[in-house]
């Protein structure tokens, strides 16, 4: 295999009038990310809600240098005050906490005093952006002041709320039938709270406000977008053009039809979170959590994920989240099953399969925070192989699967910045190194069905006088950019 430097799709230097296109989007992106909370991990350690450790700031400023060592992205929680509990039911999105009033999470000096020491270690922080909906100050239309400083002093208003919202709707409320409300909903509707309405300039004005607040006086580095199902994907668009985050990552928990739209509405000014792909691995991997067969050959590019329909470079890869795990109200999402034992062999055996999976393949990889917890050692091994190899979001990968009687296995072989990586799973793998590769993992010392092998040579476009060089050129009226062998569109899409 020939030594040469990877394509690298940069729109700074190869199409810079595109660079607005991709916001919040980093190319070929090696990046690992930690979702740094779970469902109520800021009530006591001696809780059962938090037996994975509690995550309130001071917590994890006392683990900053395990995360700084292992990710380069941690997602935090909703940091703003709440009508209570994790936070996404905010009331005011300036108030991030005082020494006296903090919020479930802590004080504002603390947060601050956390995102310096990742900052510190070279990590970026993601703010949770709540703004599809909002909790009331003390009746069902009214709301507490944002006061951004600079950037503005918002008062959101009746007139703000979706015309279809329940205060509008309910026989509850005293404002049913009330003709003072917004626009129609150009999402879901949000039942716990009241739901803005994007259409209006003055929300518009607010969240745009927000979100460059958050960047640069709160020093988030980009967002993680809370239920984008709830407004038009052209408001994310625009919001993350007024803040020009580093990243940005959309929760759309749906189809892989209606996710695509959804990246196709924000221009591809977004990740998002790979849900299709979270339900394969279940049918995979995970089962009911009971011993029972194991279907790797349902991992081989699967039809129902963004890297099977091309979009891989927009995929955030995960296992569990703070909605789908040991959350009594949606005991059907969790990849083992309700309140399944991590100790358990079987158990740890599916669950490190997983993230061997996310961590090693295309992707922008996201590790849950029980996971990281349970198993820190062996994540940190499998997230060493990955840069070791400079596997990125990007990375191109051939895969190979088995489902005949006595050979159910899976294997993935995998592209990256600075080598090669070989990803073999199941009890009938081989595991012998191919020639020219080493053995880096042996997964039997982990209790789980998977070989890790690494070869340092790397497979890309010709160098040219130590440069990358591409060929830019207009087809039916597209301008496309042929590198090597391979064609790719404005956005940095194969074109096939």
């Amino acid at each position: 295999m020939k030594k040469s430097i990877l394509f690298v799709l940069s729109f700074l230097l190869v199409v810079p009038t595109m660079r607005a296109e991709n916001i919040g989007v980093p190319a070929e992106c090696e990046d690992v990310m930690l979702q740094a909370f779970y469902w109520d991990s800021y009530k006591a350690q001696s809780g059962s809600n938090s037996k994975y450790g509690r995550t309130k700031w001071a917590d994890l400023l006392k683990d900053t240098a395990a995360i700084t060592a292992n990710f380069d992205l941690v997602w935090f929680p909703p940091s703003a005050q709440s009508t209570g509990g994790v936070g996404y039911y905010h009331t005011c999105l300036s108030d991030q906490g005082s020494a006296s009033s903090p919020t479930a999470w802590g004080p504002r000096s603390k947060l601050e005093e956390l995102i310096a020491a990742l900052h510190a270690g070279g990590t970026k922080v993601l703010g949770d952006i709540v703004i599809n909906h909002r909790g009331n100050k003390s009746s069902w239309v009214d709301f507490y002041q944002d006061n951004f400083g600079s950037y503005g002093v918002y008062q959101l208003k009746q007139e703000h709320i979706c015309s279809g919202d329940e205060a509008f709707t309910s026989s509850d409320s005293p404002y049913k039938g009330s003709s003072t409300h917004g626009a129609s909903d150009s999402g879901t509707n949000d039942g716990g709270c009241r739901d803005l309405d994007h259409k209006s300039e003055y929300v518009q004005s607010w969240a745009k406000a927000y979100v460059q607040w958050m960047i640069n006086v709160m020093k988030y580095d980009g967002f993680r977008y809370d239920m984008t199902l709830g407004y038009h994907g052209k408001y994310l668009s625009m919001y993350n053009e007024a803040a020009n985050p580093y990243f940005s990552v959309s929760e759309l928990w749906s189809d892989i039809t209606t996710q695509i739209n959804h990246l196709k509405a924000t221009n591809y000014n977004t990740l998002i979170f790979d849900f299709p792909l979270k339900y394969v691995l279940q049918n995979a991997l995970g089962n009911d959590g009971s011993v029972g067969e194991t279907r790797y050959n349902l991992l081989k590019n699967p039809s129902n994920s963004l890297r099977n329909k091309g979009y891989k470079r927009y995929a955030v890869t995960f296992i569990d989240n703070h909605d789908t795990f040991e959350r009594s109200d949606n005991q059907g999402g969790e990849f083992i099953k309700y309140q399944a034992d991590l100790s358990n062999a079987d158990v740890k055996r599916r669950i490190l399969e997983a993230n061997a999976y996310i961590l090693l393949l295309p992707g922008v990889p996201c590790v849950f925070y029980p996971h990281w917890a349970s198993y820190k050692d062996d994540i940190s091994t499998l997230i060493a192989a990955r840069k070791k190899a400079g596997i990125h979001s990007e990375s191109e990968i051939t895969e190979t699967s088995s489902y005949t009687t006595g050979n159910r296995s899976y294997e993935a072989t995998v592209y990256g910045h600075k080598g090669t990586i070989i990803l073999r799973m199941g009890v009938n793998r081989s595991k012998e190194a191919p020639e020219g590769f080493e053995t880096l993992i042996e997964g039997d010392t982990m209790g789980t069905n998977f070989t890790v092998f690494f070869s340092n040579e790397v497979q890309g476009t010709e160098e040219v006088n130590g440069e990358v060089k591409g060929q830019k050129f207009v087809q039916d009226g597209q301008l496309l950019i042929k590198r090597g062998e391979k064609t790719y569109d404005a956005m940095g899409q194969r074109v096939k």
